[in-house]
Protein backbone atom coordinates (compact mmCIF):
# COMPACT_ATOMS: atom_id res chain seq x y z
CA UNK A 1 0.00 0.00 0.00
CA UNK A 2 2.67 2.50 1.17
CA UNK A 3 5.73 0.83 -0.96
CA UNK A 4 5.88 4.06 -3.43
CA UNK A 5 5.11 6.48 -1.78
CA UNK A 6 7.27 9.67 -0.73
CA UNK A 7 7.31 8.87 3.26
CA UNK A 8 9.50 11.16 5.27
CA UNK A 9 9.63 11.67 9.35
CA UNK A 10 9.24 14.32 11.30
CA UNK A 11 10.29 15.15 15.47
CA UNK A 12 8.81 18.12 17.70
CA UNK A 13 10.29 20.98 19.12
CA UNK A 14 9.57 23.76 21.31
CA UNK A 15 10.74 26.78 19.55
CA UNK A 16 10.70 27.03 15.70
CA UNK A 17 12.89 29.97 15.65
CA UNK A 18 15.73 27.80 17.82
CA UNK A 19 15.23 25.64 15.54
CA UNK A 20 15.62 27.25 12.00
CA UNK A 21 19.09 28.75 14.10
CA UNK A 22 20.33 25.94 14.96
CA UNK A 23 19.58 23.08 11.82
CA UNK A 24 20.37 26.14 9.24
CA UNK A 25 23.14 27.77 11.18
CA UNK A 26 25.05 25.89 13.41
CA UNK A 27 24.30 22.63 11.28
CA UNK A 28 24.16 24.13 8.13
CA UNK A 29 21.57 22.15 6.63
CA UNK A 30 19.27 23.45 4.11
CA UNK A 31 15.95 24.38 5.52
CA UNK A 32 12.57 25.78 4.17
CA UNK A 33 9.71 26.87 5.99
CA UNK A 34 6.06 26.67 5.38
CA UNK A 35 2.57 26.73 7.75
CA UNK A 36 4.81 27.46 10.69
CA UNK A 37 7.14 24.15 10.36
CA UNK A 38 10.42 23.80 9.18
CA UNK A 39 11.40 21.29 6.18
CA UNK A 40 15.18 20.17 6.87
CA UNK A 41 16.83 18.50 3.67
CA UNK A 42 18.98 16.12 3.89
CA UNK A 43 20.33 12.89 2.63
CA UNK A 44 19.63 13.23 -1.47
CA UNK A 45 17.07 15.94 -0.39
CA UNK A 46 15.02 13.68 1.63
CA UNK A 47 12.49 15.61 3.78
CA UNK A 48 12.72 15.65 7.94
CA UNK A 49 9.61 17.47 8.86
CA UNK A 50 10.52 19.50 12.10
CA UNK A 51 7.19 21.00 13.84
CA UNK A 52 6.13 23.06 17.36
CA UNK A 53 4.65 21.71 19.92
CA UNK A 54 3.72 23.22 23.20
CA UNK A 55 4.28 20.45 25.63
CA UNK A 56 7.50 19.26 24.29
CA UNK A 57 9.31 16.43 25.55
CA UNK A 58 12.65 15.83 24.36
CA UNK A 59 12.96 11.96 22.64
CA UNK A 60 14.93 9.77 24.89
CA UNK A 61 16.37 8.27 22.10
CA UNK A 62 18.78 9.71 19.18
CA UNK A 63 16.37 11.13 16.22
CA UNK A 64 18.81 11.71 13.42
CA UNK A 65 21.78 10.32 12.79
CA UNK A 66 24.78 11.82 10.43
CA UNK A 67 27.50 9.53 9.12
CA UNK A 68 30.53 11.52 8.13
CA UNK A 69 33.77 10.40 6.76
CA UNK A 70 35.63 11.69 10.36
CA UNK A 71 34.36 12.01 13.06
CA UNK A 72 37.05 14.09 14.98
CA UNK A 73 37.13 16.13 12.40
CA UNK A 74 33.26 16.47 12.68
CA UNK A 75 33.06 16.81 16.26
CA UNK A 76 35.96 19.97 16.07
CA UNK A 77 34.01 21.35 13.96
CA UNK A 78 30.76 21.39 15.59
CA UNK A 79 32.31 22.08 19.17
CA UNK A 80 33.69 25.07 17.00
CA UNK A 81 30.35 26.11 16.42
CA UNK A 82 29.24 26.03 20.25
CA UNK A 83 27.72 22.32 19.91
CA UNK A 84 28.48 20.79 23.17
CA UNK A 85 28.63 16.37 23.18
CA UNK A 86 27.17 14.81 25.43
CA UNK A 87 28.43 12.10 27.47
CA UNK A 88 27.07 9.09 29.01
CA UNK A 89 28.21 6.66 32.00
CA UNK A 90 29.72 2.83 30.49
CA UNK A 91 30.00 4.21 27.26
CA UNK A 92 33.46 4.59 27.40
CA UNK A 93 33.82 7.86 25.67
CA UNK A 94 37.28 9.77 24.85
CA UNK A 95 37.25 13.46 25.90
CA UNK A 96 35.67 15.08 22.74
CA UNK A 97 32.88 12.53 23.90
CA UNK A 98 33.36 9.90 20.86
CA UNK A 99 32.67 6.24 21.79
CA UNK A 100 34.48 4.48 19.73
CA UNK A 101 34.78 0.71 21.02
CA UNK A 102 30.72 -0.19 20.34
CA UNK A 103 30.01 0.07 17.08
CA UNK A 104 31.19 2.38 15.02
CA UNK A 105 32.71 5.57 16.39
CA UNK A 106 30.20 8.16 16.83
CA UNK A 107 29.18 11.38 19.49
CA UNK A 108 26.24 12.15 20.40
CA UNK A 109 24.50 16.00 21.01
CA UNK A 110 21.37 17.66 21.26
CA UNK A 111 19.11 20.15 19.32
CA UNK A 112 18.13 23.01 21.00
CA UNK A 113 14.47 21.55 21.93
CA UNK A 114 16.96 18.35 23.95
CA UNK A 115 16.22 16.06 21.14
CA UNK A 116 19.22 13.70 20.86
CA UNK A 117 21.50 13.74 17.52
CA UNK A 118 25.27 11.92 16.57
CA UNK A 119 27.43 12.35 14.13
CA UNK A 120 28.96 8.68 13.46
CA UNK A 121 31.55 7.03 11.24
CA UNK A 122 30.56 4.37 9.57
CA UNK A 123 33.79 2.93 7.70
Amino acid sequence: MFADTKAFSGFAVDDIDKAREFYGETLGLKISEEHGMLTLHIAGDRATLVYPKDDHTPADYTILNFPVDDVDAAVDALAARGVRFERYDGFGQDEKGIMRDQGPAIAWFKDPAGNTLSVLQLD
